[in-house]
């Protein structure tokens, strides 16, 4: 071999390996590109997962706020209900109370010789100066009988 040759060789051996030294500088740039690009995109991940955090706890205090007031809502209708039951009760006890209360009147008007049987009045004295004068209360125009009313509860056959 000659001294031509020989130096073909090791410049063709200093080349590879100078290829082989750029491939790997190469390839640490590249890792080292991809590592600060994996990081920045982990930094604005932990920023939207931050947010995304935040928007959970105000959806779960929101949902927890609607439960509150269905809650409240739903006791307000149990409430309502259970005034109503009770309204109902006691307008059918007061119409019990109104029936019983209208045959002592009638009973009254029996027993009274002063009430016309056949027109169910008073001929001496109205259906309301009766009433009065049982509660010792002075008679006034609205105390007086208006026949035919809804303000007169009494049942004037």
């Amino acid at each position: 071999m000659n001294n031509n040759q020989i130096a073909w060789i090791v410049i063709a051996a200093v080349a590879v390996v100078l290829i082989v030294v750029l491939i790997i500088v190469a390839r640490r740039a590249t890792i080292h590109r991809r590592q600060r690009q994996a990081a920045q995109i982990r930094q604005e991940a932990g920023v939207q997962t931050e947010k995304v955090e935040r928007r959970e706890a105000l959806a779960a205090e929101t949902a927890a706020k609607a439960r509150a007031a269905q809650a409240e809502a739903d006791a307000k209708a149990a409430e309502a209900a259970r005034l109503q039951s009770r309204a109902g009760v006691h307008q059918n006890e007061a119409a019990t109370s109104r029936e019983e209360v209208q045959k002592q009147w009638d009973r009254a008007d029996k027993v009274d010789p002063r009430v016309d049987a056949d027109r169910g009045a008073a001929t001496e004295q109205s259906g309301a100066q009766r009433d009065t004068a049982v509660s010792g209360e002075q008679p006034t125009d609205a105390d007086l009988p208006r026949h035919g009313t809804s303000s007169d509860y009494r049942d004037t056959r």
